[in-house]
């Protein structure tokens, strides 16, 4: 039995309270490791480690952070293998979804920002025969980061990586549902000579690690990626403490498919976006918009390879989906199925669990699902189900789709499938999402910021959006002389 430790202060120790969860192997619903289950005190010691580093760790070249940022990409690299196994069998995805994304993106985070914090310049205004204004850019001081169960090592390191990189220590709380690749990350960190204290991670449940990470006087801004009523809670507590706040939240995104669309590129690709990771995506297009011409063809087409998508344990490598992450998630899942029965809909695909034979016959699986003939405003095409599930709706015009798809309390995504290059951007200008994808699908620059409007979130990732958002910035101005003295 794997026992997970917390990393404080540049060791791997256990929990003060000496106290243990279960955590789960979803592939197979059983028990294959025990996580620390950490609380306020041991917060406590970390934000201690974390403002003893923060002056050495803020006030060296950034050029020195730079260089132990990079070693731990390298160290991540190095051991991929490592990495893309624990990843794979902590979350139930398969393992080509694991090595392809989940755990190359983790290096691309820390490579991306170490180097980026080498290119990252201040601001100027001169103001003639008056003076010079110049503006720096500061650290926050230790910040806290939160990350989700869906693709652990990927936004972990999303968060801490720029946080780093900026001169911030930090304080992290991965899931504790898929806390594996941040437990060997601890490890790279200290092979890599990160120094003791500019990064602490500490497993435990969401209400006692997560919430006295929001709640510590000490730490100036959250950074969190989840559920939109955690992301409320964190905020009703960090707002009036006034610490920053960056909340990427929920989404129930809309794939608008056009008649004219590029019809094989539209299907492939949307069989992807709509069940990549079991649908454990925030970005996924759960509700699909078919121009009514296409409709009857699209549904065939879809349905068809939606058949043929195999389910099955994350080591196949046929495998196109996984377990989903946890028992509670899949019967989650499944209630909503239900729901969709219920509220009128004809499952056109899928719908059921999937139960597979020998070690695995206690996973958590589920068929990807195609449900159709739901009005757009029932629960089902409501809410976030965050799963292999998929509602299909046909449309007529520009501003019925636009009214259905701008419908949902969430606003992070959306996809638009046209060759009419007017249309495509007439469409994504009013579509209310913040980041919209024109015949294509997760394209991601790591440039770019990243987050949503209305209930999925607050603030932006990514680039020198998030180098902004870990630091505070401060102006200074200089007074010219008068001349000849």
């Amino acid at each position: 039995m794997i026992k997970i430790k917390n990393y404080i202060n540049g060791e791997l120790i256990d929990p003060k309270n000496q106290h243990y969860i279960d955590n789960i192997d979803p592939s197979r619903g059983k028990v294959y490791s025990q996580i620390p289950s950490s609380d306020k005190e041991d917060v406590e010691i970390a934000v201690k480690a974390s403002e003893k580093a923060f002056e050495t760790w803020s006030n060296m070249p950034k050029e020195q952070r730079s260089d132990i940022m990079l070693k731990v990409a390298d160290l991540i690299e190095e051991r991929m293998d490592e990495f893309v196994i624990a990843e794979s069998l902590d979350n139930g995805k398969p393992i080509s979804l694991a090595k392809a994304v989940d755990i190359p993106r983790a290096v691309s985070n820390f490579k991306f920002f170490a180097t980026a914090i080498l290119h990252y310049a201040s601001e100027s205004h001169y103001m003639e025969g008056v003076g010079v204004n110049y503006t720096v850019r500061k650290p926050l001081g230790v910040v806290g980061c939160i990350s989700p169960w869906n693709l652990p090592l990927y936004l972990f390191t999303w968060k801490i990586a720029p946080a780093l990189a900026a001169g911030n220590c930090v304080v992290a709380k991965p899931s504790e549902i898929t806390p594996m690749t941040a437990f060997l990350l601890s490890k790279a960190c200290i092979d890599a000579g990160m120094p003791k204290g500019v990064l602490n991670i500490i497993h435990g449940l969401g209400q006692n690690v997560g919430d006295a990470i929001t709640r510590h006087p000490k730490i100036k801004a959250i950074s969190f990626t989840g559920g939109t009523q955690t992301g409320k809670t964190i905020a009703s507590i960090a707002a009036p403490m006034f610490k920053k706040l960056s909340l990427e939240l929920g989404g129930k995104n809309p794939n608008i498919i056009f008649a004219d669309c590029d019809f094989d590129k539209a299907l492939s690709t949307t069989l992807r976006s709509s069940f990549a990771n079991q649908g454990q995506i925030c970005l996924c297009g759960s509700r699909i918009f078919i121009e009514r011409p296409i409709y009857d063809k699209f549904k065939q087409a879809f349905v068809a390879k939606v058949n043929k998508t195999k389910v099955s344990y994350p080591t196949d490598p046929d495998a196109r989906l996984g377990a989903v992450v946890s028992k509670s998630h899949m019967e989650k899942i499944l209630s909503y199925i239900d729901l969709a029965k219920e509220e009128g809909g004809t499952i056109l695909s899928g719908g059921t669990q999937v139960f597979l034979e020998g070690e695995y016959e206690d996973g958590y699986y589920i068929r990807p699902t195609v449900i159709e003939g739901l009005d757009y405003k029932c629960r089902v095409n409501q809410e976030e189900i965050f799963g292999p599930v998929v509602t299909i709706t046909p449309f007529d015009t520009e501003e019925e789709v636009l009214m259905m798809a701008n419908s949902t309390q969430y606003g992070l995504s959306a996809t638009i499938w046209t060759e009419n290059l007017t249309k495509a951007h007439r469409v994504a200008d009013v579509v209310q999402a913040g980041i919209v994808w024109i015949n294509s699908w997760l394209v991601r620059d790591l440039r770019t910021p990243f987050g949503g409007v209305k209930a999925s979130g607050v603030g932006r990732e990514g680039g020198f959006e998030a180098l902004h958002f870990f630091t505070e910035p401060k102006n200074i101005f200089i007074k010219m002389g008068e001349r000849g003295h």
